[in-house]
C-alpha cells in the first residue's frame, strides 16, 4: 500500500517526512504543520495510525515511533476525540446494562444505506459503497484486536472468542476480511488494502480513525467495546438488506455472501459483545459505563453521517 494523496498543507508535510530517512539522534525535527481542513487532518491521522498496522511501501524507515510522528498523532487524536465527545451527551444509567444498551441502539434512527441499496441504488452506487467500505472491511476486526491486551478475565476471554470467529476460526479463507476481498475481486474491484483511500470522503476517514483511536488507547477501552457492541447490535438486518440489494443488482454472489455471513454471525455476536464482553468489562470497571455508551453512540453517529453523505450526493445526481 502506498501513502495517500495529500489533502492539504498538513498531510503534504507529514507525508514528505514519512518518505524521508528517519532523522538521526540530535537532528532537528520538522515544525508541526497547520491543517487546511478537517479532511487534511483526517487523512494525516489515518496514515499515521496505519503505520501501526501494515504500513506503506513508499516510506523510508519505520517512523511510527519517531517524536514528530508521535506528537502529530497525539495532537490529531486529541482533536478527533474532542470532536466526537462534543456530539455526545451522557446517558442516565439504569440497573440492567444489557437491556438499556439494546434499547439505546434500537432508539437510534439514522439514515440507512442498506435500505437504499435494497430498493433504489444502481450498480455503480453499490460498487462505490463497496470501495468506501473496503477501507475498514479489508482489515476487519483489527482495530478491536488492539483492545485485547487492555482487558482481563471474562471480558478478555469473551472478546477473544468473538475475534476468533471474525478471523475465520483458523481458516484464512473464512476470515471476514478475506471474504470481503473475494467479493470485491469477483465484482471487478481492486482488493488491495487502502487502494480506494484517495476516493473516500472525510466521513469514512472519521469512522476509521475513531476505531483505531478507541482500540489503541487503554483509557478508551470502554469506548472501543461499546463501539464494537453498537456495531454488532445494529448490523444483522442491514446485512440482510445489503445481501438482497446486491442480488437485485445482479452483482456477483461472492459479494452478497459476505453480508449473508453477517446476518447470522452478528445476531450471535451482538449477545456476546453486549452480555459477555461489555457487561464483564463493566463488572471490573464500572466507572467506564458512560464510555461504553459513548463508543456505541459514536459508532451509530458516524455511520449515520457517512450514510447521509452518500445519500445526499447520490440523490443530487439522480
Amino acid at each position: 500500500m502506498l501513502l495517500p494523496k495529500p489533502r492539504g498543507t498538513m498531510s503534504a508535510a507529514v507525508f514528505e517526512h514519512l518518505r524521508s530517512p528517519e532523522p538521526a539522534p540530535g537532528e532537528r525535527w520538522p515544525t508541526s504543520p497547520v491543517a487546511d481542513s478537517t479532511d487534511d487532518e483526517l487523512i494525516t491521522l489515518w496514515a499515521l495510525q496505519e503505520l501501526s498496522y501494515r504500513g506503506f511501501e513508499d516510506t523510508d524507515g519505520d517512523h511510527k515511533g519517531d517524536p514528530f510522528v508521535l506528537a502529530e498523532r497525539h495532537q490529531l487524536e486529541s482533536a478527533l476525540e474532542a470532536r466526537l465527545r462534543s456530539r455526545w451527551t451522557d446517558v442516565e444509567l439504569e440497573d440492567d446494562f444489557a437491556e438499556q444498551f439494546f434499547d439505546f441502539v434500537a432508539a437510534h434512527d439514522g439514515p440507512s444505506l442498506a435500505s437504499f441499496i435494497l430498493r433504489k441504488a444502481d450498480r455503480d452506487q453499490a460498487l462505490e459503497l463497496m470501495q468506501a467500505r473496503s477501507i475498514y472491511q479489508l482489515k476487519e476486526a483489527d482495530p478491536t484486536t488492539w483492545v485485547i491486551p487492555h482487558l482481563a478475565g471474562r471480558a478478555k476471554a469473551a472478546l477473544v472468542e468473538l475475534q476468533y470467529d471474525e478471523y475465520g476460526a483458523g481458516d484464512p479463507d473464512a476470515m471476514h476480511s478475506q471474504v470481503f476481498a473475494a467479493g470485491m475481486e469477483a465484482s471487478g474491484l481492486n482488493a488491495e488494502p487502502g487502494h480506494y483511500i484517495n476516493d473516500v470522503p472525510a466521513e469514512v476517514l472519521e469512522q476509521n480513525t475513531a476505531m483505531s483511536l478507541f482500540g489503541m488507547q487503554r483509557r478508551l477501552a470502554g469506548a472501543a467495546l461499546g463501539h464494537l457492541a453498537g456495531f454488532e447490535a445494529s448490523s444483522s438486518l442491514p446485512s440482510q438488506q445489503m445481501a438482497a440489494g446486491l442480488r437485485r443488482l445482479e452483482l456477483p454472489d461472492e459479494m452478497a455472501k459476505y453480508y449473508d455471513e453477517h446476518v447470522e454471525a452478528d445476531a450471535v455476536h451482538e449477545q456476546l459483545a453486549v452480555r459477555s464482553v461489555c457487561a464483564a468489562f463493566l463488572g471490573d470497571e464500572p466507572h467506564a459505563t458512560q464510555d461504553v455508551f459513548f463508543g456505541a453512540f459514536t459508532c451509530l453517529d458516524l455511520e449515520a453521517r457517512t450514510a447521509q453523505h452518500f445519500l445526499d450526493r447520490w440523490e443530487a445526481t439522480a
